[in-house]
């Protein structure tokens, strides 16, 4: 059995990086410095501002790390601009919290949570495995409900021939027998919806609020991107594994840096058409998170302060009723 095949080293005048080997230290310093703070500051508010202005400064790093991979490996213009505009806004809010934001400990509170519930998936092996194994079965039952029912396949090869940037040698793997070959779609990790629900939990279990609707919230949103994440990858899987998306092929090969012709149908389904839908879709979520838990308003004011520079009064938009400090709460459901 070979090793896990990770493509992302990255070669540049004659130099070889990999951006993963880099970003994986630099993940567990970010997730040591962000839940550091959340606890010193229980105790010692000069001490946590100080641990969380490093964290954010190691986590602008971490971005800036994952810049090529995003870029050149993946080619994915969603992920490549997110993880650019990442690095002078995480220093910024580092500057923002060391001169006296302080809601933005939420924030940095939030950022470490996310670690907590995506991390585990990152690293122990049978965790993953049996998510990426749970979502290509229930994504391989709805393409069945299409009349398309491709095959499934593990490991890293199958009938002699090499499986493409395969991962893990999980049965994770739709085999659509094509006239030019058979074409491959793995799901992976980042296809099971884990990195957005990490997200949302993260903001949702790190702000004040009543548990019950803040399990009630976190029930709903993870349910529902759960949700959709699977019919994204059907929509990908069928137009890619079945050549629907073959439109300017020579502009989309320029435009990605493409070999195979055949690619064309998957960057076009995935990179440009799912990715720019699930932004629209988390954009959606979060405005009916800010409707069942107001409280969340002071995590979603303080990144648009981030990205704007302007001040925003969600609760006054929403017609919340404020509290003091970062609680938001309506009286008549608690």
């Amino acid at each position: 059995m070979r090793p896990p095949l990770l493509q992302s080293t990255v070669s540049f005048g004659g130099l070889s990086f990999d951006p993963l080997v880099w970003s994986e230290p630099l993940m567990w310093l970010v997730l040591a410095a962000f839940l550091g703070s959340a606890v010193l500051l229980r105790y010692d508010e000069s001490w946590a501002r100080r641990v969380a202005v490093a964290g954010w400064g190691l986590f602008g790093l971490f971005w800036l790390v994952l810049i090529p991979h995003f870029t050149l490996t993946q080619k994915s213009l969603v992920e490549g601009v997110g993880s650019l505009a990442a690095v002078p806004l995480s220093l910024y809010a580092g500057y923002l919290l060391w001169n006296g934001r302080d809601s933005l400990f939420a924030l940095t509170r939030a950022v470490g949570v996310m670690g907590i519930v995506y991390v585990p998936f990152l690293t122990i092996g049978p965790l993953r495995q049996w998510l990426v194994e749970v979502v290509t079965d229930q994504t391989a039952f709805l393409m069945s409900l299409t009349g398309i029912d491709p095959l499934v396949v593990d490991g890293y090869s199958h009938n002699g021939i090499e499986i493409a940037t395969k991962q893990y040698p999980y049965e994770s793997t739709f085999w659509f027998d094509h006239e030019a070959g058979p074409i491959t779609y793995n799901i992976l990790l980042a296809c099971t919806g884990m990195g957005s629900i990490s997200i949302f939990a993260g903001g949702i279990l790190a702000v004040d609020a009543p548990w019950r609707r803040k399990l009630r919230a976190l029930a709903l949103t993870v349910s529902l991107i759960y949700v959709l994440n699977l019919f994204r990858n059907v929509f990908i899987a069928i137009m890619f594994g079945q050549q629907r998306m073959q439109w300017f092929e020579g502009t989309i090969m320029s435009l990605f840096g493409l070999s195979d012709p055949r690619m064309v149908s998957y960057y076009i389904a995935d990179r440009m058409l799912a990715q720019f839908g699930s932004v629209v879709a988390l954009v959606v979520i979060t405005w009916f998170l800010v409707r069942e838990l107001p409280e969340i308003t002071v995590l979603v004011e303080d990144l648009l302060y981030l990205v704007t520079g302007t001040e925003y009064d969600l609760s006054s938009a929403f017609d919340i009723e404020r509290e003091t400090g970062e609680a938001v709460t309506r009286p008549s459901d608690d």
